[in-house]
């Protein structure tokens, strides 16, 4: 009888394997799945690489490897990621939270007004795995966040993020199409991530996001359907200099949807570029 397989061993077997698919960083990639299903770090594992591995874990990295080599997203096989410092639960009902979204938080923050007495209301549109609202209610303890989705399932996995972060006192979560059946809430900050790729896109999208809902993806024809739609509804819901705030594809299309804004009467309407230098942010006041 051969000598039982190590974690090292392993770890170049699954290497191996994501190599053959073509995934790229395997063994980053390899490490992040065996760490995750011992509930390690990547460090620590790193440390004890001649430790045997139990088949039952061996069993359980094999069927983690080959969902990755299909391509299917690592943080969802880790069924987490990390957003601004919040470790959020992930499902096949929801967008995987992107670092760029981190970005249009910030600004978001930077738009509203500091601290007082008084206390902000947040609208979080197409609020998926809740990464926004949790992170503004995270991060201004005098705000209140209103999580919508379409997708109930969706909605349920933000509502177990807000609860398991302790923060579903000041977050409620609904499902609704946008702002349909919201009505005048005087809020200070509507923020959202909507689909905004075209349809025709979606198809020649990376293995890795065709793995994503396509109802968190697809923004019609011209990616821009669901912004259309939020830009004429959020004047109803928004009080005076009310924040409309959310982000595009990039470059060409948010200029077309800081077009959009100003059509539907937004005053200060203004663009921002993500990390990559794209222009990818477009903010508006009511």
């Amino acid at each position: 009888m051969g000598a039982a397989a190590t974690l090292r061993d392993e770890l170049d077997a699954a290497t191996a394997a994501l190599e053959a698919a073509g995934v790229p960083e395997a063994r980053v990639d390899a490490e992040w799945l065996l760490a995750g299903l011992m509930g390690l770090g990547r460090a620590r594992l790193r440390m004890d690489l001649g430790r045997e591995v139990p088949a039952a874990l061996a069993k359980r990295l094999g069927d983690a490897v080959r969902r990755r080599a299909r391509r299917e997203p690592l943080q969802r096989i880790l069924g987490w990621e990390e957003f601004r410092g919040l470790r959020l639960r992930l499902t096949d009902a929801v967008l995987v939270p992107r670092p760029e979204t981190e970005s249009l938080v910030e600004w978001a923050f930077e738009l509203l007004p500091p601290p007082s007495h008084r206390r902000l209301l947040a609208i979080d549109l197409g609020t998926g795995s809740g990464c926004i609202a949790c992170a503004l209610a995270a991060e201004r303890p005098d705000l209140d966040v209103l999580a919508l989705d379409v997708c109930p399932a969706a909605a349920a996995v933000a509502r177990e993020n807000a609860r398991a972060l302790g923060l579903a006192p000041r977050i409620r979560v609904a499902v609704t199409d946008l702002l349909h059946g919201v009505g005048h809430l005087g809020a200070d900050l509507i923020v959202s991530n909507p689909p905004y790729l075209p349809t025709g896109l979606v198809p020649e999208l990376l293995p890795e996001v065709r793995h994503e809902p396509s109802l968190a993806l697809d923004g019609g024809v011209d990616g821009l359907a669901l912004i259309r739609r939020i830009a004429a509804q959020a004047h109803r819901v928004l009080r005076p200099s009310g924040l409309l705030v959310f982000e595009t594809a990039g470059d060409i299309q948010a200029s077309a949807a800081a077009t959009l804004l100003r059509a539907e009467d937004f005053a200060a309407v203004q663009a921002r570029a993500d990390l990559a230098g794209i222009t990818r942010f477009v903010a508006g006041r009511a």
